[in-house]
């Protein structure tokens, strides 16, 4: 595979990081101002976090950075790791306003242990709407386990194949329309808006995705030493991912207006590097 769909992606995030960075949505103002604040996506992972208090962590895909130094707010000593320099320039711009001791490093996802070294973290985290962007998640969870210490902790929350699997153009109704497996070829998009409120238009609008099922997650990551500690399926999402099908909750999350039980929309998946022996 050629890294067409690198160079892709990658003008496509670069050209929405500003445009992220000045929304609402990610409300960079309140992180300013606020030193307690926190973004919505990780408040919403609290419950199955937990205390992450002097653990050194890495965020895979950290685009802006407002998880990452929500994380760091919670005590972890925190490296945000990104293929965009646009959207490191805007994390870095905020660790700076907001005195975060996060440190911003400029990586592809798979070469992130190149980067960052081996067996250098007890966390590595991801957030919603990164794993789409990679299209081997084998690959992924290689990398996930070089990174972690023996005994370290992979946490993440994404958005759950069926809903990758969803067209969100059909509006009536939810509709099986795209792979929920991970094919060999991407599927390619061609969409000039993005997922935050903004007035910006935008002229880098083609992108190459991969869905990958949750049974290929889970297998990817027990094929590299990993065990699983955790999984649950959520019916809400960050973002009105099925426009005209959605409410928004109290908690800024969007869920199915009718029969939210038929559909799962997030997962989460924890799993922790055997300890040496394999404790």
């Amino acid at each position: 595979m050629t890294d067409d769909y690198r160079i892709l992606n990658k003008a496509n995030w670069d050209e929405r990081a500003p445009a992220h960075a000045a929304s609402p949505d990610y409300a960079v103002a309140r992180f300013v101002a606020d030193p307690a604040y926190l973004s919505e996506v990780v408040r919403f992972d609290l419950p199955l976090l937990g205390d992450i208090r002097g653990l050194r962590g890495v965020h895979l895909q950290c685009h802006i950075g407002t998880d990452t130094i929500s994380l760091a707010r919670l005590g972890a000593r925190m490296t945000g790791l990104d293929f965009s320099p646009a959207s490191l320039a805007q994390a870095r711009l905020l660790a700076e306003k907001t005195g975060a001791p996060v440190n911003f490093v400029e990586s592809d996802v798979y070469d992130a242990v190149s980067a960052l070294g081996t067996a250098q973290f007890d966390l590595v985290f991801t957030g919603i709407g990164a794993l789409c962007w990679i299209p081997s998640i084998d690959r992924w969870a290689r990398t996930v386990a070089d990174l972690l210490r023996p005994g370290g902790r992979l946490f993440l929350r994404e958005g759950h194949p069926m809903l990758w699997a969803i067209d969100e153009t059909r509006t009536d109704r939810p509709t099986v329309g795209y792979p929920y497996f991970e094919m060999p070829e991407p599927m390619v998009f061609s969409d000039g808006t993005t997922y935050v409120e903004t007035d910006t238009e935008f002229s880098h609008i083609m992108t190459h995705e991969w869905n990958h099922g949750l049974g290929e997650v889970v297998t990817a990551l027990l094929d590299h030493g990993l065990t699983i500690t955790g999984l649950v399926e959520h019916r809400s999402v960050p973002w009105e991912a099925l426009p005209g099908q959605m409410t928004r909750d109290a908690n800024g999350e969007w869920r199915l207006t009718e029969h939210p039980e038929r559909l799962p929309l997030t997962y989460t998946v924890q799993a922790r590097r055997q300890l040496a022996g394999g404790e």
